[in-house]
């Protein structure tokens, strides 16, 4: 099975450098019509996005740049009715723009924290809810957000990017649950990779492995038509891998044992991560825990909205 993109328009955000570029190079190489989105003066294109077009349309690509921020409603409204006017839809949307301001918590100030936040989730927020109605409209439509290994698993002196990152996992597993009626599929790619925001921080030797170019295929995969939904995938170095967000079958306490000191002497057997699975929704924990409950105590529950 060859993946292709043609007659489909994609966006890429931040697409002038580093990963955005050669995502944008990807999906044009495969036939879409990429707008290369980058942060420009007063929304007007970026030299490095134009610089992406014209690399597109060197290899034979169509592409048009545009300077929108992405934490700018009116500026990415625009964007995305401008490739709708020149290309007649917006069918991906590849959320990638983002930034970094580095420092512990306590020496953080909470406008920085703000500042992250807003440029990476708020961004991405905006950015989707853009192109979601079209997407309904026309019963299609691939999302992907750009989470990081630091939102799953944290990273020393990045509160402000975790937290924005790990954010990008839940708007993920809201919006496949809204969108999967209008065949819109929503997954959440965790790349690693030398760019210009990494400089400095990862070994030359460990840099050389690290092209964005490693990291691309995972996006194509995630953003094309046989895509699957809810994905969060980790790709860097030629690797990738999924991760699974699960939770243990649970244990009842009866109110009796109910305290803190019987979960502490329990937490074993609560904790044990053979029993995990996942969860379709917040209601599944509910339904679960509820239905373990009744079982417990003898309590026969009404099927009617249980599960």
């Amino acid at each position: 099975m060859t993946i292709r993109f043609d007659g489909r328009v994609a966006i890429v955000t931040g697409g002038g450098g580093g990963l955005g570029r050669c995502h944008a190079l990807g999906l044009a190489a495969r036939g879409a019509k990429v707008v290369v989105n980058d942060l420009g003066r007063d929304g007007e294109p970026s030299e490095a996005s134009l610089k992406v077009v014209r690399e597109i349309e060197a290899a034979g690509g169509v592409a048009m740049a545009n300077g929108a921020d992405v934490a700018n409603a009116e500026q990415v409204a625009a964007m995305v009715e401008a490739a709708q006017s020149q290309w007649g839809s917006v069918d991906i949307l590849v959320n990638n723009a983002g930034i970094l301001r580095d420092k512990t918590f306590a020496k953080m100030e909470l406008a920085e924290f703000e500042l992250v936040v807003k440029v990476h989730l708020l961004g991405s927020a905006i950015c989707a809810k853009a192109v979601w109605a079209g997407m309904r409209e026309r019963n299609y439509g691939r999302v992907l957000f750009t989470s990081s290994a630091s939102g799953v698993y944290g990273n020393f002196g990045q509160s402000n990017y975790g937290a924005a990152k790990a954010g990008m996992i839940g708007l993920m597993n809201v919006l496949h649950l809204e969108g999967v009626k209008n065949n819109i599929r929503v997954n959440t790619l965790l790349p690693t990779a030398a760019t210009g925001m990494t400089e400095g921080l990862i070994p030359p030797e460990m840099a050389a492995l690290m092209s964005p170019e490693t990291v691309t295929p995972a996006v194509l995969f995630l953003v094309s038509e046989d895509a699957p939904s809810k994905i969060i995938l980790g790709a860097g170095a030629g690797v990738f891998a999924v991760t699974h967000i699960e939770e243990t079958a649970g244990v009842f306490l009866t109110k009796a044992d109910r305290t803190p000191e019987t979960i502490a002497a329990r937490f074993g057997e609560i904790a044990d991560s053979k029993t995990a699975r996942p969860l379709d929704n917040a209601f599944g924990q509910t339904f679960k825990f509820v239905e373990a409950a009744a079982k417990a105590l003898g309590v026969k529950l009404s099927q009617k909205g249980v599960s």
